[in-house]
């Protein structure tokens, strides 16, 4: 494994930059050559408390966090609150080096800042050195930042000790820092990276065979979230509007769109709740432009009412949903995939929307222009699911994946040339809501167009948008709309959105959707080399659901096993409920400890079901298959 793949853990509290230490960590290994993968793991506060980011890198292509980690970078909590055994948070003070020993692989290395944690106060901590073969550099680096300038330094020495031990070229990092750093910062911080290179290098042993891997990319690459990924692709798509709220992980693309939509004449207004973020998103798109909101679990609840609202009207507008740990606050800083249920359904009546969940960085990108090209193509809302997982982890992505055409087309909408000839009735209103409608789709105008006046409410309507209660016209007006979700099905049927694993004639099958795709991905690989037969489908399309392809999928199984992130198989329940049938072959394997699978439970967890052994429930849960 250290031939090809290095784990790079850096833990430390909120606030000391360990986000942007490991951030930097990744691009530079990535311009070395390696496919780069990150994890980011933090708590609800501003400032101190454990946190941690790990930075896979291999030759390789990388698509999950992996299991554990062979190298830790543990920094201290330089805001540590309550430092003693008996407080309500225990010893915050050496949390980032003995949280993180459980996870740590054998044969690992560590590095830790004896200016801030003292090994002494980790119980047993030689005889686990001993135990586990672990490899420990217990460096001063809080020392070391403050004899050349600044404390706040000491990340760059960690990463100056972390280079020397590893052998990682400095002059990645060094780049880094010119490309970002005033020279009053750089100086000093490219002297203390430099200084602790060379300290380490001299004066310790290198015990350890751990090594960074060799890699070369083929073309340009970029490191990228998901968040990221969504904020581009939605302006790539023409969204020249956003109306958000902050909240836990919505924010990071609420932040992205504010940042840049100025730059290409776009606007984002930050108001008082949800309920206005999403009207005044309905507001926008209603005038003519392409308009996004979003929020995470409870802001997104608020949203009912404009979602309704969307609906009735046939408003295309895309709306954003960061799954987080609930209910109410829940975990707000850690990942779930318990929201399924709550944005398929939230609204009320007979309601329709789009809702695509994208399983990886580069399918946030694509399906964030796909949610536009839906919305307005279709004049109804589209919703994006993601998790606070795939929101934040960075991946690298070839740059040649964004290097495509923008799209301003504001999609189903009448030209003054069409309205002319469009039927009107007799008060010269303009028939908005066709029943003839072609897909169900009858194209809007928008406001100030000649000869476009019509009216829009929440109530039902005629064509024409006056209130109607005419049983006739009521069930015209619902399967008209319903129908708009078999014409967009038959169109991601032609676009393949689901991602397939493993070889096509396999016996067996795992089933998941969203972040979870590329550890299953990885455990479908680990399992078939193991000499199993295993394929996987990575499932994007919430609805309109993929009955056909999920249908062929389960028919070429003997078994298959559900793999997501809740604790009630939300997406199994959904699954079952779409096709009808094969609730016998399906059984689930859970996790909502607020931690994203890692391969090697994906793959103990199916070697259980299928030998009919108990699957350890410290981390994941096994629901057997119930029948339909």
């Amino acid at each position: 494994m250290t031939d090809h793949e290095l784990m790079w853990r850096i833990a430390g509290g909120s606030g000391d930059g360990i986000a942007s230490t490991s951030q930097n960590f990744a691009k530079a290994l990535m311009r070395a050559g390696l496919h780069v993968f990150t994890h980011r793991h933090y708590p609800s506060r501003i400032r101190g408390g454990h946190t941690y980011t790990e930075v896979r890198a291999g030759s390789e292509p990388v698509r999950s966090r992996g299991d554990g980690f062979n190298c830790l970078l543990a920094l201290g909590d330089s805001f540590a609150r309550n430092p003693k055994e008996d407080a309500y948070y225990g010893d915050e003070e050496v949390k980032p080096l003995a949280e993180n020993l459980d996870e740590l692989n054998e044969g690992g290395v560590i590095v830790y800042d004896t200016g801030l944690l003292d090994a002494d106060d980790i119980p047993n901590f030689e005889e686990r050195v001993e135990e586990n073969g672990w490899h420990v550099y217990p460096i001063n680096l809080r020392e070391i930042a403050r004899d050349h300038g600044r404390e706040v330094m000491r990340n760059t020495a960690g990463v100056g000790a972390t280079a020397a031990l590893l052998g990682i070229d400095l002059s990645y990092f060094e780049e880094l820092m010119a490309e970002s750093m005033p020279e009053d910062i750089l100086e000093p911080n490219t002297e203390i990276l430099h200084y602790t290179h060379d300290m380490v290098t001299e004066e310790f042993e290198f015990t350890h065979d751990l090594r960074v891997p060799e890699g070369d990319h083929d073309e340009e690459q970029v490191l990228l979230s998901g968040s990221d990924s969504i904020a581009y692709g939605a302006i790539d798509e023409g969204c020249r509007f956003i109306a958000g709220y902050p909240m836990t992980p919505w924010t990071e693309v609420f932040t992205i769109m504010s940042q840049a939509l100025p730059g290409v004449g776009g606007i984002s207004e930050q108001v008082e709740d949800e309920i206005a973020a999403a009207a005044l998103a309905l507001g926008a798109s209603h005038a003519g432009v392409k308009a996004m909101s979003g929020s995470s679990g409870g802001g997104f609840a608020l949203m009912s009412e404009p979602l309704g609202l969307a609906e009735m009207s046939e408003t295309p507008v895309v709306l954003v949903e960061a799954m987080r740990a609930g209910p109410s606050t829940g975990l707000p800083t850690k990942p779930e995939q318990a929201d399924l249920e709550h944005v398929l359904y939230t609204s009320q009546g007979d309601s329709n929307r789009v809702v695509l969940a994208p399983g990886t960085v580069a399918e946030a990108y694509e399906q964030s222009r796909l949610a536009f090209q839906l919305a307005y193509g279709y004049n109804i809302p589209a919703i994006l699911l993601y998790d606070q997982k795939i929101g934040g982890e960075l991946m690298n992505v070839p740059a040649s994946h964004f290097d495509r055409e923008p799209n301003p087309d504001l999609g189903a909408v009448t030209t003054e040339a069409e309205l002319e000839d469009a039927p009107h009735g007799p008060g010269g209103k303009f028939h908005r809501y066709r029943y003839d409608a072609e897909d169900g789709v009858s194209p809007r105008s928008v406001p100030g167009q000649k000869g476009g006046h019509f009216l829009v409410t929440g109530n039902e309507h005629n064509q024409a948008g006056h209130i109607e209660e005419d049983p006739t016209n009521r069930v015209t007006q619902v399967e008209r709309r319903a129908s708009k979700l078999d014409a967009i099905r038959g169109l991601l049927d032609d676009r393949n959105t689901q991602t397939h694993m493993g070889p096509d004639d396999a016996d067996y099958g795992l089933i998941t959707f969203g972040s979870q795709q590329g550890t299953v991905a990885e455990a479908v690989d680990r399992l078939n080399d193991a000499g199993h037969s295993v394929k996987g489908i990575g499932v994007s399309d919430m609805m309109p659901y993929p009955v056909e392809e999920m249908t062929e999928f389960l028919e070429s199984v003997d078994e298959a096993l559900v793999v997501e992130m809740n604790s009630s198989g939300q997406f199994r329940g959904l699954t079952q409920k779409e096709l009808g049938r094969f609730g016998d072959k399906l059984s689930s394997l859970l996790k909502y400890n607020g931690e994203p699978f890692e391969p090697a439970e994906i793959v103990t967890g199916f070697e259980a079901s299928i030998e009919g052994q108990d699957v350890p429930k410290q981390q994941t849960t096994y629901v057997p298959a119930a029948g339909d």
